[in-house]
């Protein structure tokens, strides 16, 4: 789950690390009053769960309440990147003397949390990362121990961070630390922690991840899900347990197991198709599930064939196929459909779908090419 800037850094101020004054509007009259009490500079920033909002306009400095409202008003009336704009946040602007990128995410190679830092990056981070990524310090974090005072001390050094910020920029990496364990993300991102002209460290921009896995411990957090920013199918599929991610091929997929999907859409591309998803229906997957999975898939109006790889261990093959026929009953696709059935009561399932004239295959290498020739409508 993304959170919003403003959500993310108001869990930052939470656990001591420093951020801009200001709030969240929804309507360009609620800038303004808050640009009033602010006083001063005031930046009105988009808030949507996309990043280059700032290359996109949705981000402007405004120099009085006035120009604020404006401002507000016309990155409320956007859309960036398919997004409509739905809240900007006002905050204090701040005199920029120095930007860093400072971060903690999964290091899925190393099983370990890693942190990040890099006085070239900021704003322009991913184009450090492509062309001088030695510019990028990264220290891993035992997850028994936690950061480690030293560690910071080291980044900083790294950095060539001023000596005269390492306390201040210490107590930020530990904040960060129980942000990222305590909330359970997968990403917690300052970009950029600023030196101001004032001689502060300031968090300006925040940006969190959170597993979804761990959702059932944090109900606060929960509650945070912008549903209005998220891809109706994804929600659909949450709603039944149901593992959906959309790509841009045309070629759907239904399978039971991530390792299966992820070997079923590597066979698609084998034979030149393009998987439209990964969708994973997971173990002892009943008719109801299958169902709605059938649905989901077919949301998307690119897919121009649907290939379903079943292997019947927990899950009765009999069971996805009543659930497709169901669906078919239900949605009544116009797309060809491809089903491969292996293992538990697969016979009977293979069955129950050449009665309804679908087309079956034994193998996945087989499946896949139908699916491939079904969705090139040959």
């Amino acid at each position: 789950m993304k959170l919003h800037e403003y959500q993310s850094k108001l869990i930052f101020s939470k656990y001591g690390i420093p951020i801009p004054k200001g709030r969240v509007a929804a309507t360009a009259q609620e800038a303004r009053h808050i640009a009033e009490e602010l006083g001063g500079r005031i930046v009105i920033k988009s808030q949507v769960l996309v990043g280059g909002r700032g290359k996109a306009g949705g981000v402007k400095v405004a120099k009085d309440p006035q120009e604020a409202e404006q401002l507000a008003t016309q990155i409320l009336a956007m859309e960036i990147k398919g997004l409509p704009v739905r809240k900007v946040l006002v905050d204090e602007a701040a005199a920029i003397e120095t930007e860093i990128y400072f971060a903690i995410t999964n290091d899925r190679a190393a099983k370990k949390p890693v942190l990040m830092a890099s006085s070239a990056g900021g704003v322009d981070i991913e184009e450090v990362a492509a062309k001088t990524p030695e510019q990028i310090v990264k220290v891993h974090i035992d997850p028994l121990l936690g950061l480690r005072e030293y560690q910071a001390r080291d980044v900083a050094a790294s950095i060539d961070l001023p000596r005269d910020y390492w306390k201040e920029f210490i107590k930020i990496a530990a904040g960060l630390w129980n942000v990222y364990k305590e909330t359970d993300a997968i990403l917690a991102e300052i970009n950029p922690l600023v030196i101001t002209k004032d001689k502060r460290l300031v968090a300006l921009d925040g940006k969190m991840m959170i597993d979804d896995n761990a959702m059932f411990r944090h109900a606060d957090l929960a509650e945070m899900r912008d549903i209005d920013e998220e891809a109706p199918a994804e929600t659909e599929a949450r709603k039944y347990g149901l593992s959906y991610i959309k790509l841009d091929g045309n070629i759907g997929c239904m399978v039971n197991g991530a390792g299966l999907a992820m070997t079923s859409m590597d066979v698609i591309k084998l034979f030149g198709g393009e998987p439209a998803n990964f969708l994973d229906i997971g173990g002892g997957a009943g008719a109801e599930k299958v169902a709605a999975a059938m649905r989901i898939i077919l949301t998307d109006p690119h897919v121009k064939a649907v290939l379903f790889n079943i292997f019947g261990g927990i899950t009765r093959c009999d069971e996805v196929a009543r659930g497709i026929l169901v669906a078919m009953d239900e949605v009544k696709p116009k797309v060809p459909m491809v089903v491969r059935l292996v293992g538990t009561n697969a016979e009977e399932g293979r069955k129950l779908l050449e009665n309804a004239n679908m087309i079956t295959a034994e193998t996945l290498a087989d499946a896949a090419k139908k699916s491939v020739a079904a969705a090139q409508g040959k």
